[in-house]
């Protein structure tokens, strides 16, 4: 039998939670006091007496699957729309709960479940477009090397101590009741700090609405989700939950260490007037260049195995060499920094955090076959991200001296902001020399149609297609066109996926990793081998590598 709670329980914890802050008291309940499991919202997991709740997202609706949830056991029904209004005739052994907004309340319902154990973690969360990830990676580099026992939740894995597990593919924060889980089990295992990778759908959805955040990071707010969100604001807007729910909280007395509550502020960013008129007792402000800033850096350099600089840091100095590459990861570097000098950590901890940090999967990941050009694979999926990363890699051939080409290989997302078709693909055929695109996730929609998009995109800034820019559908055979390009004082990037294990085509996930099908285009391209067939609905066995350029 699973696990059980009193509902009644459930909300009086919630409304002491809630107790002298901003959100939401628990919403009225007149049903009797039953004894309730974890919610679901997939019917394929109901069994007798489930709890299901139905979700209004963006692409759809969990309410008309509340008769079928009924029909296979549920007992307890959350809902947004009224029985009558669904047309359903609820049976006398069923509770059937109508709240203002299921994820919100589920948010809470969750974390009482688990017994609110972000309030026994020093909770930093992570926002931004670009860079999250990574600073996550750094943040936690720098509690590690103070001795503190941390966990992390980012959008590639979970990890609790020395332990770690993937999470499901193409997420980004993961739901509520999952959210609250790994926090549980972190307090169950000692740790002390938690780190939380949080996306502006993880926000908006109130996936993360429960949770009592006590250090607030940015990275930047650039072009990205709108699909989703509508506007460029209501984007900003969800990533300004994070800086609320910092500023709108009390001290929570159960914390394992004393911490004051802070926002790290990105003074370069145009989020940072928004973000910094968001009061909170402590506010942290870092900047590549401005020696305002509480956090800068000097003597910068960059080269092709990592950069070095000088870290200012509250009035002191010291030096930094990573191996992580291009200026936009100094930012991040920052960025982490900022977390340390909040919890007040030792300079040489943060110096020592941030020099342990290695090679981020996925991120302007070098790979090397034999090959006497340059080949990265990295994550950029955004316009900004795109941008950032051919910076970096012109910045790498000036350090090497080198007068070398770049080559893109990218695509765009089904199903997502269409509008970052054209933006990317005019990004870089202003700033790349040659454009290949290809498929990324188009999911239901038409990858021929994406492309053509793109394609636009691309000769509206003066491409030629067949001469700077061509469209190739098979990602695979996307990337070994690329390398045939490639002379040897050129740049090949490979952007849009990075560290993501799968493609998806209409609803199914093919098995995809960048670095290997680099890895294997690279393997057969030194040999005089076509690209093999690493399974996309793509491939094409009669492409040929034919080039003129």
């Amino acid at each position: 039998m699973p696990e059980t709670r009193s509902i009644k329980q459930l909300l009086a914890d919630w409304q002491t939670a809630v107790h002298n802050t901003p959100h939401h008291q628990p919403p009225p309940y007149r049903g009797p006091d039953v004894a309730i499991p974890m919610f679901t919202e997939k019917t394929s997991e109901v069994t007798h007496g489930s709890s299901f709740v139905a979700r209004l997202r963006t692409a759809s609706d969990g309410h008309p699957w509340i008769g079928k949830a009924i029909e296979l056991g549920a007992t307890f029904i959350l809902a947004q729309k009224s029985a009558a209004e669904l047309g359903l005739a609820v049976p006398e052994n069923v509770v059937y709960w109508q709240v203002p907004d299921t994820a919100e309340t589920l948010a809470w319902l969750s974390a009482a479940w688990y017994g609110f154990p972000s309030q026994q973690l020093i909770m930093i969360g992570v926002t931004g477009t670009n860079g999250k990830t990574s600073t996550v990676d750094l943040i936690r580099g720098i509690l590690r090397a103070a001795g503190c026992q941390t966990g992390m939740l980012s959008t590639l894995k979970a990890i609790i101590g020395d332990y770690q597990e993937p999470l499901e593919l193409h997420v980004s924060t993961p739901e509520a009741p999952v959210v609250q889980r790994y926090l549980r089990q972190m307090v169950d295992a000692g740790m002390t700090h938690c780190i939380l990778e949080t996306t502006s759908h993880g926000l908006a959805q109130h996936r993360v609405t429960a949770v009592a955040f006590d250090i607030a990071v940015i990275t930047n707010i650039t072009h990205e989700h709108l699909d989703y969100h509508g506007s460029f604001e209501a984007y900003a807007q969800a990533k300004e939950r994070l800086f609320r729910n910092v500023a709108g909280n009390e001290p929570t007395p159960h914390k394992p260490l004393p911490v004051s509550k802070t926002t790290v502020l990105n003074l370069d960013d145009s989020s940072y007037e928004r973000l910094s008129a968001i009061a909170t007792p402590r506010q942290i402000r870092y900047s590549l260049h401005n020696p305002a800033a509480d956090l800068h850096v000097t003597k910068l350099v960059t080269d092709p195995a990592g950069s070095s600089f000088i870290l200012h840091l509250d009035g002191q100095q010291m030096p930094i060499r990573t191996p992580l590459l291009g200026i936009f990861n100094v930012a991040n570097i920052l960025a982490a920094a900022g977390v340390g000098l909040a919890l007040n950590l030792p300079p040489e901890a943060i110096q020592a955090g941030l020099q342990t940090v290695g090679q981020i999967h996925g991120r302007m990941h070098q790979i090397q076959r034999g090959q006497e050009f340059i080949v990265h694979v990295d994550f950029a999926h955004t316009p900004d991200g795109l941008e950032k990363a051919i910076q970096a890699a012109r910045g790498i051939l000036q350090e090497m001296g080198r007068d070398g080409r770049i080559i893109t290989v990218f695509g765009s997302a089904g199903k997502r902001d269409p509008e970052k078709r054209r933006m990317m693909a005019e990004i870089s055929t202003q700033l790349a020399d040659f454009t290949v695109l290809t498929a990324e996730d188009p999911r239901t929609e038409s990858l021929d149609d994406i492309l053509a998009a793109m394609a636009a995109g691309c000769t509206a800034q003066g491409g030629v297609e067949g001469q700077t820019f061509w469209r190739i559908p098979d990602r695979g055979q996307a990337i070994y066109f690329a390398l045939g390009l490639a002379r040897p004082q050129d740049f090949v990037l490979v952007c849009g996926k990075g560290h993501e294990q799968s493609m998806c085509f209409i609803t199914t996930e093919y098995p995809w990793d960048d670095i290997h099908a680099t890895e294997a285009a690279l393997d057969a391209f030194l040999v005089g081998q076509p690209m093999p067939d690493l399974g996309l609905p793509t491939y094409d066995p009669n492409f040929k590598l034919t080039i003129g350029a």
